[in-house]
């Protein structure tokens, strides 16, 4: 359902909605030429983001959107930042639940740099990639509106509190993921953090995180190819943050969508 919005203002900052979801991993995602709408909000014509910023100059994820990159300088920088992730296989999923990566938003994580300013993880990534923010009647955080560029299909999401799903928050390291790459051995603490880091958290269209699920690049990337090369450097930093490794597979589709 679409509401009109019209996106006059960048406000600064962070938050956001939904949660990655235990979604069958490999579904096909719709083309983002296909007009298709996300469940319960309306999708606009693809635009192009001036409010994003290249992951490149984003090394801690508190800066708007996902920017593609484009030049010849910046691939180069994208494939030797690729090349440092180690590889392995992915282990047992024995023992994944969303529950070992903490409660599903928090305000305390050491992992965000946003952490203990009154305001829970999810909207703090919305206000940093809403454009014409509006909040809940008598709160500066709870979010009731606002307008997205999604980077994942290049359209414009149109955005109300009542419609929640319709934008959603994909970690873009997925949790699943990372507990096979080995954040099974980590203490919760620690698991809570990369689940609550901003660096890993991207608000998009809620049908693509549905689509994704807990694939990494070799199964998955975003229908706009435009920003793939900026999803893949995404996941590369978060993987070389938090020291875990990707598959090979995952590693040579990584390097594939920045020129390699």
């Amino acid at each position: 359902m679409r509401i009109g919005i019209v996106a006059v203002a960048v406000v600064a900052a962070v938050g956001l909605l939904g949660g990655c979801k235990g979604v069958t991993v490999g579904a096909a995602a719709p083309s983002a030429s296909s007009g298709a709408a996300g469940p319960g909000g309306g999708s606009g014509p693809a635009v192009s983001d001036g409010h994003a910023v290249s992951p490149l100059d984003d090394p801690d994820g508190t800066k708007p959107g996902l920017a593609a990159i484009t030049s010849a300088a910046d691939e180069k920088q994208a494939r030797a930042l690729i090349g440092r992730l180690a590889t392995k296989g992915r282990g047992p999923k024995t023992g994944y639940t969303r529950e070992q990566f903490g409660s599903a938003w928090t305000d305390s994580a050491t992992g965000d740099p946003y952490a203990h300013n009154g305001c829970d993880t999810r909207n703090d990534v919305l206000k940093r990639d809403g454009l014409d923010v509006h909040y809940r009647s008598g709160s500066d955080c709870v979010l009731s509106s606002m307008t997205l560029h999604d980077p994942y299909t290049g359209r414009t999401i149109d955005w109300l509190k009542s419609k929640a799903t319709a934008v959603q928050i994909d970690h873009v390291m997925p949790l699943s993921y990372d507990w096979q790459m080995g954040a099974a051995r980590w203490t919760k603490l620690k698991r809570e953090d990369i689940a609550n880091d901003p660096l890993n958290l991207m608000p998009v269209d809620g049908s693509m995180n549905e689509s994704k699920g807990d694939s990494g690049p070799a199964a998955w990337l975003p229908p706009n190819k435009a920003i793939r090369c900026s999803y893949v450097v995404r996941f590369a930093q978060v993987s070389l943050k938090y020291a875990l490794p990707v598959t090979a597979p995952d590693k040579q589709a990584m390097l594939k969508q920045c020129g390699g």
